[in-house]
């Protein structure tokens, strides 16, 4: 899978891309990150690629003729079936389903945002998808491109065990179970015997339990839309009413 990220700092992405899962899947051919500097498509001999925003108010917007243009010049033939995700505050939540989504496509684009926002017309003309990584304010789209990179880039078959996946946190609609590794005792603190047991029937129920009241403690919102079964129900009947699943 390719992206291309059009931003005003391409040098934030150093070392991001150089480590871990990512450095793997770009060594392997699997993942390619390219970086496009916006003020390269600026016309002026100060490279230009902001201004006051019309109608007052603080700050600067970006402009638009940069942004379409380098868009435009990169993606080519292309430009009409990768999908245009612009990062902003104001967009749509990102989501575990968007991901899956976005990783179906062989190309994706990300235009990192800055200052007050990017032109409007920029959206109208480029058919963006405007999107949010949360509901919080960044200093600029560079940290959230990152983000959507990572999380899409696992989904790219060969990136990692598809059976990690599975497993994950939002994958299923749950919070992931609690994990536990060696030690089996730490500071007081043992590993549940139910894992120690190698009763895959009794590990599997206890982790299913786990997801549900951890999900039900944290983030009771995802409960409202999961899908569960009548043995779910009473899985979460056992949970307790407040505090966290460990």
């Amino acid at each position: 899978m390719r992206f291309d990220v059009f931003t005003l700092f391409p040098r934030m992405f150093d070392g991001l891309l150089d480590e871990s899962i990512l450095k793997r899947a770009r060594e392997r051919g699997l993942v390619s990150v390219h970086l496009h500097d916006i003020r390269d498509w600026a016309t002026d001999r100060h490279r230009s690629v902001d201004d006051y925003p019309y109608g007052g108010g603080p700050g600067m917007v970006m402009m638009a003729p940069p942004i379409v243009h380098a868009v435009e010049a990169v993606l080519a033939d292309e430009l009409q079936t990768t999908p245009i995700i612009a990062l902003s505050a104001s967009g749509e939540p990102f989501t575990q389903a968007m991901a899956a989504e976005l990783a179906q496509h062989r190309r994706l684009a990300l235009i990192c945002g800055r200052y007050e926002g990017i032109d409007e017309r920029v959206h109208l003309l480029l058919r963006t998808r405007e999107v949010s990584i949360g509901d919080y304010v960044l200093t600029g789209g560079e940290l959230a491109a990152a983000v959507m990179i990572d999380v899409v880039a696992r989904l790219v078959p060969g990136v990692i065990d598809p059976e990690s996946v599975q497993e994950e946190s939002f994958t299923s609609g749950l919070l992931e179970y609690p994990q536990y590794t060696r030690p089996p005792e730490f500071r007081g603190l043992k590993v549940p015997e139910v894992l120690l047991s190698g009763h895959h029937a009794r590990i599997a129920e206890w982790r299913r339990q786990q997801a549900l009241c951890r999900t039900k403690a944290r983030r009771p919102d995802l409960l409202a839309r999961a899908q569960l079964s009548e043995h779910d129900r009473r899985l979460l009947e056992s949970c307790p009413d407040t505090g966290s699943a460990r």
